[in-house]
């Protein structure tokens, strides 16, 4: 993204989809990633109401869901793949509609460029509902 790094989670963003590559042979990887967790816990006592606790996920961590990616990332080391944020999303829906299409228009199943090996989305229209900005 216009070469910016990221050190800190942007408060309005919820994630991002990126792009993995192997530094080694050109593959990628493209996938999703939220900057925040939200977790639920329990109504403080004499309360009705559950507390939500928003924290920093583990982005600048985060190499993937790919069980393949990361052994790869284990033998070769963080210096043989490079992270690259291609969209900021503001909501999860946005995040889940970019990702797809990013994953569909690259054919990321029917390319040994990319080591994705499944496509996984539910996505209603009301979740793109402002995503009127990107290139078809």
């Amino acid at each position: 993204m216009n070469n910016i790094e990221f050190t800190e989670a942007p408060d309005d963003i919820e994630g991002f989809v990126y792009v993995i590559t192997d530094k080694r042979n050109n593959k990628k990887y493209v996938g999703k990633k939220r900057f925040w967790s939200v977790t639920r816990k329990p109504p403080l006592k004499g309360k009705t109401r559950k507390r939500v606790v928003r924290k920093e996920s583990d982005w600048t961590k985060y190499y993937g869901s790919s069980e393949l990616v990361n052994q790869l990332l284990v033998e070769h080391g963080e210096d043989n793949f490079h992270r690259e944020i291609i969209h900021l999303c503001k909501t999860k829906g946005e995040m889940s509609y970019l990702e797809a299409k990013e994953q569909f228009d690259r054919n990321v199943l029917l390319n040994d460029e990319y080591y994705n090996e499944f496509i996984g989305c539910k996505i209603h229209s009301k979740h793109v509902a402002g995503l009127n900005d990107f290139d078809n």
